[in-house]
């Protein structure tokens, strides 16, 4: 296990180990021609051709013009709004037109973030992007069990690595959260019993900081550059479109 992730499962809930959960204002960027929209694959929509790209998942037409990726954590509540404001249009009028394609890589503040994380990737890619949005859409339910202190969690401290995470889960009724939405018990146990699942999460966060210098949660990457000063869905909409998504 690497030190700064030892040292996150140390922290409490309201400190964030590696940035912050914030927003900012937009930029405006020069209007450009409309893209023409691309069919999807027979019987799909392109928000349901999903593959793994990196240290995250991805969804919508492979050769979009316009590629879009969220730096996001599962304890951040800037992030849940963004999901709650942009859950369904995202989808309809970005992706599924084949103009944008969307990537969430997920990203830690918090040891929970490192293990919801692990727990969503490995219930696989058809379940990603439901899980996630069920993480997000339902950020008071998935937070509660850490919002205040649990005995579980001093014990689960002391445990093999192997044990640790799947311990830290159920003691802040991770695994419980993510069960009820259909992940099996086993599933879970599996996952957070690799200690290379939650590691991966961490690995992800720290290659997005080296990469693009984040600093705080949501982030977002259009075509590779940082979306400078856009953190909610509003913002982001309109770069979106005056990019040719309309």
């Amino acid at each position: 296990m690497t030190a700064s992730l030892r040292i996150a499962l140390l922290s409490s809930l309201g400190a964030l180990a590696l940035a912050s959960c914030g927003g900012g204002t937009a930029d405006p960027a020069k209007e450009q021609d409309v893209i023409a929209k691309v069919a999807p694959p027979e019987g799909k929509s392109w928000s349901q051709v999903v593959r793994v790209d990196g240290d995250g998942v991805v969804m919508g037409n492979p050769e979009a013009p316009i590629k879009l990726e969220e730096f996001g954590a599962f304890t951040c509540g800037h992030c849940a709004q963004f999901a709650k404001d942009s859950h369904e249009e995202l989808k309809r009028d970005f992706v599924d037109t084949g103009r944008v394609s969307y990537k969430l890589t997920p990203f830690m503040l918090h040891p929970i973030d490192a293990i919801a994380g692990a727990i969503v990737k490995c219930a696989g890619t058809d379940r990603f992007f439901p899980l996630a949005d069920a993480t997000f859409l339902e950020h008071e339910a998935f937070i509660a069990g850490a919002s205040k202190p649990q005995p579980g969690v001093e014990a689960a401290m002391q445990l093999p690595p192997g044990q640790r995470f799947t311990a830290l889960a159920k003691a802040w009724g991770i695994d419980q959260f993510y069960q009820q939405r259909g992940v099996p018990a086993t599933t879970i146990q599996q996952c957070l019993g690799k200690v290379e699942n939650v590691e991966a999460v961490e690995k992800g966060t720290n290659a997005g900081i080296e990469k693009y210098q984040i600093t705080g949660t949501p982030t977002f990457v259009i075509n590779g550059q940082v979306a400078e000063g856009i953190a909610s869905w509003g913002p982001l909409r309109d770069r979106l479109r005056t990019m040719g998504a309309r």
